[in-house]
């Protein structure tokens, strides 16, 4: 789970601005007539949901089937809550304010399995292990998703890091442990640790760390306010940025490529950047390139294809389907009205779920959510739900 750096208890989301065709930041009200209003299910035990899609609104979740967009469910949960897939075809990670809580998205209802502390961060899956990270605590939690099927906390992996930061950790094939350095107030690298949590390697070149993603025979990149730090092989190797501050805080990979997607942020000043440029980072011969694409995009805006396309929901409303290797646009799909990404983190905005060869995007101004076929390109089916939405997520067993 990558965002953006922030103080409060944890990462963020968002909306959009409006007038006309560009979206509102509050979430509009308006029902488009060609869309059918979705109505929340009883909340009486349902049929499990196949391939679930959760959004969050304020005040709760909604559960829809992946493939109709048929709402399933409405869960109550105040406060503002983050989504991310759990690593299995059936739950959904929910961070609260308190910590991390399980939901059975197939099932529709939240278990008792938690994992309490102040601000619950990233969540990695990778090498069939799921790795939360709570900011508050420094506390690194490894566990199998396949565990969560017994409905009580699955026995794992535990860390403590030296002083509680907004960090992000990911285990590997062989064992090891890549979890980043810092404190509340400077963030400076990445160690790795053996199966028994000793310490075999360190690298602190990588100022402001923020964010991983795994590519193409486990390279590991992680962000740095002046380009990535790739740990691959047992080593570190810094790719450094083309501007002094060159940010790539919030990266996507994918097994079947060797780059990277990244952001790219070159204004350290700004209260919010809103770039064109993102970064391919191309883990092979630790090179970077950067790509305009003409429109700005936000921070879930991000995705990876079935093949590796590197994917990016602009302000301008396209999906823009990018090889990675090439830097080349291949297609923009339109998807949604254009829009602007609000200052405050936490407010809505466009948001893009990739899952298999559909890419979910959310469209909260119209309080709608659809579903896009990226290889045709073409738009599978909309819904429009009740209340204006905010994060975006579903299951990944299997994709």
């Amino acid at each position: 789970m990558n965002k953006p750096i922030r103080n409060r208890a944890f990462t963020g989301t968002a909306l959009a601005l409006a007038a006309s065709a560009v979206l509102t930041a509050c979430g509009g009200e308006d029902t488009p007539s060609s869309d059918t209003q979705a109505k929340a299910a009883p909340s009486t035990k349902a049929v499990a949901v196949k391939d679930p899609v959760v959004a969050t609104f304020d005040g709760g979740l909604y559960v829809l089937d992946g493939e109709s967009l048929k709402l399933a469910n409405t869960i109550e949960l105040p406060g503002f809550n983050r989504l991310n897939p759990a690593g299995d075809d059936s739950h959904v990670m929910v961070s609260t304010d308190a910590g991390f809580r399980v939901l059975n998205a197939a099932e529709q209802t939240l278990t008792s399995v938690e994992y309490e502390g102040a601000k619950p961060g990233h969540v990695v899956q990778h090498a069939g292990k799921t790795v939360l990270f709570t900011d508050g605590t420094g506390e690194v939690n490894v566990f199998d998703p396949a565990d969560l099927k017994g409905g009580k906390k699955p026995e794992g992996r535990t860390y403590t890091s030296a002083e509680p930061h907004h960090g992000v950790a990911i285990e590997l094939t062989n064992g090891e442990l890549l979890t980043t350095l810092g404190t509340e107030e400077k963030r400076t690298g990445a160690l790795v640790l053996d199966k028994n949590n000793k310490e075999i390697k360190r690298n602190e070149n990588c100022p402001g760390v923020h964010g991983e993603a795994a590519a193409k025979d486990e390279a590991i990149g992680i962000g740095c306010e002046d380009g990535l730090l790739i740990y691959k092989d047992g080593k570190f190797t810094k790719v450094d940025a083309p501007d002094d501050y060159g940010r790539i805080g919030n990266q996507r990979g994918s097994d079947t490529s060797p780059i990277l997607l990244g952001d790219y942020k070159t204004d350290p000043e700004a209260e919010l950047e809103r770039p064109t440029h993102i970064s391919l980072i191309n883990t092979e011969t630790a090179k970077l390139r950067l790509v305009d694409l003409g429109t700005s995009y936000s921070f879930r805006s991000l995705g990876r294809g079935p093949h590796g396309e590197a994917l990016v929901l602009g302000t301008n409303g396209a999906l823009h389907v990018i090889d990675p290797e090439t830097g080349k646009v291949d297609k923009k799909i339109p998807v949604v009205g254009e829009w602007q990404e609000p200052l405050d983190w936490q407010q809505p905005r466009p948001t893009l779920f990739v899952r298999d060869n559909t890419a979910y995007v959310s469209e909260p101004g119209k309080r709608q959510l659809h579903a896009i076929d990226i290889e045709s390109g073409k738009k599978v089916t909309s819904v429009t739900l009740p209340k204006s939405t905010n994060e975006l997520s579903g299951t990944v067993n299997g994709h």
